[in-house]
């Protein structure tokens, strides 16, 4: 039961990740730096502390427990993962949802789950899985079977995207969509994809945090087992970090575009432009918050970080579908994205089979 309620948290973690851009899309008479900010505001500063101060007494008071390295090393792991957030709106934004989220999060699975491993073969400690133990045990090595599986079907929706590429240039449905953009989309995919995976080794860095709040939510809950929010603590100096590399840019963006004017722009609807960028905000922390209720079933491995982007990439591909942004394509373009998804599908079927094992 634990590791289905695991896969469960995992999936809405991925529908919300995969979906949180389509608000965004309605924002009108917006420059993309102003209502990624605005939304950023929501989904890094306000949500993660309302998330943590409904779940969690006494958080900050648990932050303030943790030494000056803990905190720090997690800060600079989340301003690290924020440059990737911010290439990530970029890599939707010049390859559309389906193809952005799938070359993005295809790269931050794979150095997401397995770097943590690595590091662990070098540095064990008590509790986390190292390169050696996924290789030497059957848990283990189905686990990775699952991650290469994925990895195939991650390249196979690549291959979808190049295909889709050449169907628009063929058929000159790119005028109707001037920002898709493949060449500069890519390299900021690739960036956002390395760097992205950078929340799974902050989430590990300050993994004191989430064990005090553990510790003391077991105090009065014994024997039911490991707390369900215990991650939201670590979130907040994580999403900080985040947040500082996204404003400054963003502000950079502003200034050079002279875009400040965007925020108060009555030519505009403003009142709609802030809910949907709050929606979108909203949306995109509950990731996380469903993401740290599956780890607290499935343990912070590369089967839990492997889960939430393979859900997250399916999910984002539908959209795309849903969207029409493959409108256009040749129906071999089409059977090569669908078996793209198949192979995650089956991906995370495995991974849970092997998290089973475990």
């Amino acid at each position: 039961m634990q590791l289905i309620l695991g896969i469960i948290y995992h999936f809405f973690g991925g529908f919300a990740s995969g979906s949180f851009y389509v608000p965004y899309k309605k924002v009108k008479g917006w420059a993309w730096e102003s209502l990624w900010i605005a939304g950023g505001i929501f989904s890094w500063l306000l949500i993660p502390f309302v998330a943590a101060w409904l779940t969690i007494p006494n958080f900050i008071e648990i932050i303030k427990h943790a030494d000056a390295h803990t905190i720090a090393i997690t800060y600079v792991f989340g301003a690290l993962w924020g440059i990737g957030g911010l290439t990530y709106g970029l890599g939707v934004r010049y390859l559309g949802v389906a193809l952005g989220s799938t070359i993005i999060l295809g790269l931050c699975s794979v150095f997401g789950s397995l770097m943590p491993s690595i590091y662990y073969n070098f540095f064990p400690s008590a509790g986390h899985d190292s390169l050696h133990d996924l290789l030497t045990n059957k848990w283990g090595q189905v686990v990775l079977i699952g991650i290469l599986i994925c990895v195939a079907g991650i390249v196979v929706c690549g291959k979808a995207g190049i295909l889709k590429d050449k169907d628009l240039q063929k058929k000159a449905e790119l005028k109707k969509a001037e920002e898709y953009k493949i060449g500069l989309g890519l390299t900021v995919a690739i960036i956002s994809g390395i760097l992205s995976a950078c929340f799974a080794f902050g989430i590990d860095a300050g993994k004191s945090m989430a064990n005090e709040a553990n510790d003391l939510w077991k105090v009065t809950h014994t024997g039911e087992g490991e707390f369900l929010f215990q991650n939201n603590v670590t979130y907040i100096i994580i999403l900080l970090g985040g947040l500082t590399t996204n404003f400054i840019w963003c502000m950079i963006l502003n200034a050079r575009n002279k875009t400040f004017g965007d925020y108060v722009n009555t030519k505009t609807p403003l009142v709609k432009n802030y809910l949907f960028c709050a929606l979108a905000g909203t949306t995109w922390f509950l990731q996380f918050f469903f993401y740290g209720m599956g780890e607290s079933r499935l343990g912070n491995g590369a089967s839990s970080w492997i889960l939430h982007m393979a859900f997250i990439i399916l999910v984002a591909n539908l959209w795309g579908l849903a969207l029409k942004e493959w409108k256009g394509v040749q129906r071999k373009t089409y059977v090569t994205l669908l078996s793209g998804i198949a192979l995650i599908i089956l991906s995370v079927l495995i991974v849970g089979y092997g998290n089973s094992l475990k």
